[in-house]
């Protein structure tokens, strides 16, 4: 079962705030003569039925046990990935703003740590839409941020939220989700670039459709000569039961079946090919390797 709105928002309210993960920046990955790193958005702070909710109670309390999580209240990291060669400085994702957890919405902070400001940000490309990965868009003043990127965006998940029928079909506990996305998509609609599948977003970085999770969420890999990683976003929403039982539904996606397929083809292809993973809500950075283990997966991290 979903959990409602005001369970969510309760759950924000009541849990303490946690600042170990603010303004924290990953080990940096080489990739050829680029970067790849994550910088530190902080994390959530969720109700656990919002992931656990349609899983088997009974299988599902070892496997939290043996990695320390809470069926209660979730705290997952949020970690942007940061792309930087000698041309672009890319930034996946925005983060949550200051509008939907207080624990969340550092990115500013996070950046400065690097040396770098908002205006430094050249490209910010989105994986979807969902409040924390896109509230973080506008300033104080609802003005894009990033003020000197080219924003981009795939085509289906640009389509999604902007229909004014998703706010009406996306369910009670998601309405707040549809609000935001659109009033911050109307802040950019002049200046947003498109891409679907397959498509080399910017020299090195090729969109990969991954949907379930939003209709139109996208992952990318990120290519130099030899050298790759994949940045998957949401579509692998976290280091314990989506690796450790990718077939079961997770409550935390739109679509729970069509998120069980991408997620088994991304896990398939990231521990066949020994690629490095960099998941929005992975632990310690979110950078790491999928590692296949009996009938399913382990993270790895750096």
């Amino acid at each position: 079962m979903n959990p409602t709105r005001r369970a969510i928002l309760q759950s924000v309210v009541t849990l303490p705030l946690l600042g170990s993960f603010s303004h924290r920046v990953s080990a940096e990955l080489a990739l050829g003569s680029a970067t790849l790193e994550t910088v530190s958005d902080g994390n959530l702070q969720l109700p656990g039925s919002f992931i656990f909710g349609p899983m088997p109670p009974d299988e599902l309390a070892p496997i939290l046990a043996e990695y320390g999580i809470s069926k209660e209240r979730i705290t997952p990291e949020c970690n942007l990935a940061l792309y930087r060669d000698e041309t672009n400085t890319v930034l996946f994702d925005v983060g949550s703003g200051p509008d939907f957890v207080p624990s969340a919405g550092r990115i500013v902070g996070s950046l400065d740590t690097l040396g770098l400001a908002p205006e430094d940000v050249t490209q910010v490309v989105f994986t979807h839409a969902h409040p924390d990965h896109i509230w973080g868009l506008l300033d104080e003043f609802d003005e894009p941020l990033f003020y000197n990127a080219t924003y981009m965006m795939g085509r289906a998940e640009w389509d999604y939220w902007w229909d004014p029928e998703t706010v009406n079909t996306i369910g009670d506990a998601r309405v707040a989700f549809a609000v935001g996305a659109k009033r911050r998509m109307v802040a950019i609609e002049g200046s947003v670039e498109f891409f679907d599948d397959g498509d080399e977003v910017l020299p090195g970085i090729a969109a990969i459709s991954t949907p379930g999770h939003t209709p139109g969420h996208m992952a990318f890999e990120v290519r130099q000569g030899s050298q790759a990683a994949l940045i998957v976003g949401d579509a692998i929403g976290n280091h314990h039961v989506a690796f450790h039982e990718p077939s079961w539904e997770s409550g935390s996606d739109q679509d729970a079946q069509t998120a069980v397929a991408t997620r088994k083809m991304l896990l398939d292809r990231l521990s066949s090919e020994n690629m490095t993973v960099i998941g929005f809500h992975l632990p310690n950075g979110g950078i790491g390797r999928a590692e296949k283990v009996d009938d399913g997966y382990r993270f790895v991290g750096r």
